[in-house]
């Protein structure tokens, strides 16, 4: 394989609400937010997420979600899919183990926006990292957020490291 090898890298854009967040939250949180965001990374022909059960991954559009309601082109890496392996290897060893989630501070999209960097050097958009302390500012947020802690989001796929 010659070093200038590139392969694409998505970041698969999902709405857990299903569009109810749109039509709820002016009256909820007194702000409008488009969405409830999940994301993942797809890369080497996998999409790659976190959620409770860790690192997993699964075929392009494979969750019980189903197809991603956005799809954002994040260019191209130059990392092979045995090195990539190895950084979600030890990432999910350190930073990103199933014990770590948080649906506030460390969650799926805190994942994807790390993966991205680390492939191609770009953040996601921040309207997807920034939607937590969006929520957490409003005093339905805050309210809610004992309960919210305690949510888990494990959208399926086979997690890497084989922990189940």
């Amino acid at each position: 394989m010659d070093q200038t090898d590139s392969y694409p890298a998505l970041l698969y854009i999902y709405d857990l609400s299903k569009g109810m967040a749109r039509q709820l939250s002016p009256v909820m949180l007194g702000k409008q937010l488009d969405g409830i965001w999940h994301t993942a990374i797809v890369v080497h022909g996998k999409e790659y997420f976190y959620g409770g059960e860790g690192i997993s991954n699964c075929p392009p559009g494979g969750t019980p979600l189903g197809e991603p309601d956005s799809i954002v082109d994040l260019g191209s890496t130059e990392v092979t899919a045995e090195l990539f392996m190895d950084y979600l290897t030890s990432l999910s060893e350190s930073t990103y183990g199933r014990d770590k989630y948080n649906v506030f501070e460390h969650n799926c999209n805190a994942f994807s926006n790390e993966v991205a960097q680390f492939l191609t050097g770009k953040k996601i958009p921040s309207y997807i990292t920034d939607l937590p302390s969006e929520v957490l500012s409003t005093p339905f947020g805050q309210a809610l957020r004992p309960l919210l802690d305690s949510v888990v989001i494990s959208p399926g796929g086979n997690n890497i490291t084989g922990q189940r």
